[in-house]
């Protein structure tokens, strides 16, 4: 029962995640856009609610910490908005006959995303790396992320034959997602002594938003045939999937830090925060840039987020066993 419990304790993100997309598939009406729980509307006021407590609990004082390592900055937000893009372009073309047109979509998805915060400075801090260029690269990576990545998206699209309207949807980011972080940030000045106190609060909140936009995205995905017309095959390609992207992105930051001669603290930083990519911010944004397309049936949004599903629970499983072994040496 010990053990159980235990396991329920450090892996209830991941069983919420499978019993939403299995709520999803057995009541997909209750969760699509018109369905009688306006999962939908939720969505959006819970994402911006998220940035705003992001707002809050980011120290600026970290941020200035962590400045004086450009060499990783550099780095790492190559790997994050450069590399990763352009080796998704040879990857995609690989799978291309082999996946689902929408989950093709995904990975790119998945490759234009920033990294993430929380996981990779943790990861870091467990294998004593450099912490506060960490803190620095996973938030600045998520804050120009907001504009970046619709900007890979739609220079994605322009190759595919696709139209993103750039203007609108960084507009709609910024409402949405900058304007109430800049609002958290300013209220920070009266929450700044409380923040340990409600930082436990704030990241079960920031886990049950991204809950319900899988449910609310599976819903939609379910009620336009996601699993009548693909079946269960493509979770299984997209594990595959995802399993060789994040061992391409380790190998090729690890290299990167190699021919650097970063020291191992900076080494353990780029690893780290150069292979990850946010499932929390990046479900919010699949669902602000391409819901309208949804709706309009253009595209599969429940396949499009199958990728940072898959990757995310691979980075945490596969950084945990990386981070420990770093923490052995003397």
């Amino acid at each position: 029962m010990l053990i159980l419990r235990t396991f329920l304790k450090k892996q209830w993100f991941l069983l919420g995640m499978i019993a939403a997309v299995l709520l999803a598939t057995a009541f997909p009406q209750a969760g699509c856009h018109d369905g009688f729980l306006h999962a939908n509307d939720l969505a959006n006021i819970g994402i911006s609610l998220v940035f705003f407590f992001h707002g809050i609990t980011l120290s600026v004082e970290n941020l200035k910490n962590g400045l004086l390592s450009w060499r990783v900055h550099l780095v790492v937000q190559l790997m994050t908005f450069v590399v990763f893009p352009l080796m998704m372009l040879p990857f995609c073309a690989v799978v291309g006959t082999l996946f689902p047109a929408g989950l093709i979509l995904g990975f790119y998805f998945l490759g234009a995303l920033p990294s993430t915060i929380s996981s990779s400075v943790a990861m870091v801090a467990i294998a004593r790396g450099n912490v506060p260029a960490a803190i620095f690269n996973a938030s600045f990576s998520n804050l120009i992320g907001i504009f970046v990545t619709p900007l890979l998206l739609s220079i994605f699209a322009t190759t595919t034959g696709e139209t993103l309207p750039l203007g609108e949807t960084v507009l709609y980011l910024f409402l949405l997602l900058f304007f109430p972080f800049a609002l958290g940030q300013a209220a920070r000045i009266f929450f700044k002594k409380h923040v340990p106190a409600i930082k436990p609060f704030i990241n079960l909140f920031d886990s049950a938003v991204i809950l319900l936009i899988v449910f609310s995205s599976f819903s939609d995905a379910v009620e336009s045939g996601l699993w009548r017309e693909h079946g269960w095959i493509v979770l299984l390609e997209t594990f595959a999937g995802a399993a060789v992207v994040l061992a391409l992105a380790l190998a090729i930051s690890s290299v990167a830090a190699r021919l650097l001669h970063f020291k191992v603290e900076d080494a353990i930083t780029t690893v780290f925060c150069g292979s990850k990519k946010t499932l929390a911010s990046g479900i919010p944004i699949a669902k602000i840039v391409f819901g309208s397309a949804a709706l309009a049936g253009d595209i599969n949004l429940g396949l499009l987020v199958l990728p940072i599903m898959f990757y995310h629970q691979l980075q945490i499983f596969v950084c945990s066993f990386l981070a420990n072994r770093y923490a052995k040496r003397p």
